[in-house]
């Protein structure tokens, strides 16, 4: 185990005694949702991994300490810290050096997961290549941590604010698998069906670990990409959607929001777009992706 994190005791009992474990991010916490409601989603989604029959990693860095697993109270104290940060690749070493509080992104929930030889994650749905990327070449460190860190993400495919047919694109060109869970559709975070077809496929969690499983006995590094469609009754239809999304990204335009702001902002302005609709659908998407990551870090366990 990497000197520099520090395990809660229930995931290092997991861990030692080959118990499912399933890594969950917390910029959902910090970046995602408002409170209460992000304490209460992080609490509702560290008990469907718990009642799945898995142990929640929820990673964060508090006061520069990597904690892969977080008591009650430091949950609680996340979800009302009004300054975390929100950490990737590049600035993840330095709130750790400098003792600082943040929030992990996808890629740095990977890289801490990863050195706690945690396979499975659980998100939302990824970052990607933002619209408008020709120009502004904002593309997430999402997309290169999945071709270089060896853990399986499932996500309600990548946020649909984000240009889906050029994440894919990237991805492919990463050799990163993407594979539609149940469908033969990618999904598109709060709509179960983005229009645009897999480029893989699987219908239960075993043909998942005997795919992982193959990639690592040949040697192949980097993650997989679940994509697990938000269930119907909880969409919001894809063409409704969308017309919410440029809405906001008007909205942002013209409000000068720019960088890391940008997703958060968005969330946080279609949330107000679409009645409150828009975070149910989030807050249902997300622990429909930490019960399966669940069963998936059990299958895993018993192969």
């Amino acid at each position: 185990m990497h000197s520099l994190i520090t395990l809660s005791d229930a995931v290092r009992q997991a861990l030692e005694n080959n118990h499912p474990v399933v890594a969950l991010e917390s910029t959902i916490i910090t970046h995602g949702m408002p409170y209460p409601e992000n304490l209460q989603t992080a609490q509702a989604v560290e008990a469907t991994v718990h009642d799945t029959g898995a142990v929640p990693a929820t990673i964060a860095v508090i006061n520069g300490e990597l904690k892969v697993g977080l008591s009650a109270a430091e949950l609680d104290a996340l979800a009302q810290s009004a300054n975390a940060s929100k950490l990737s690749r590049a600035d993840l070493p330095y709130a750790m050096s400098q003792g600082l509080t943040g929030s992990t992104t996808v890629a740095a929930t990977m890289i801490a997961a990863s050195l706690a030889s945690i396979a499975v994650f659980a998100t939302g749905g990824i970052g990607g290549v933002h619209r408008g990327a020709e120009s502004s070449f904002d593309v997430s460190a999402d997309l290169q941590e999945l071709a270089t860190t060896s853990v399986t993400v499932v996500s309600a495919g990548a946020k649909a604010i984000l240009d889906i047919p050029k994440t894919l694109e990237v991805l492919e060109t990463l050799g990163v698998p993407v594979i539609a869970y149940g469908q033969s559709n990618f999904p598109a975070f709060w709509s179960s069906d983005s229009g645009l077809k897999a480029p893989l496929s699987v219908d239960n969690e075993q043909a998942i670990v005997q795919f992982m499983q193959t990639r690592k006995a040949l040697g192949i590094k980097g993650g997989m990409l679940i994509g697990n469609p938000v269930a119907v009754a909880d969409e919001i239809n894809r063409d409704a959607m969308e017309a919410v999304i440029v809405q906001a990204i008007n909205d942002a335009q013209r409000a000068g929001v720019t960088g890391k702001d940008v997703t958060p902002w968005l969330l946080g302005h279609i949330v107000k777009l679409t009645n409150g609709k828009s975070l149910t659908t989030n807050q249902a998407l997300i622990r429909n992706n930490a019960a399966l990551a669940s069963r998936i870090a059990i299958a895993l366990c018993k192969s």
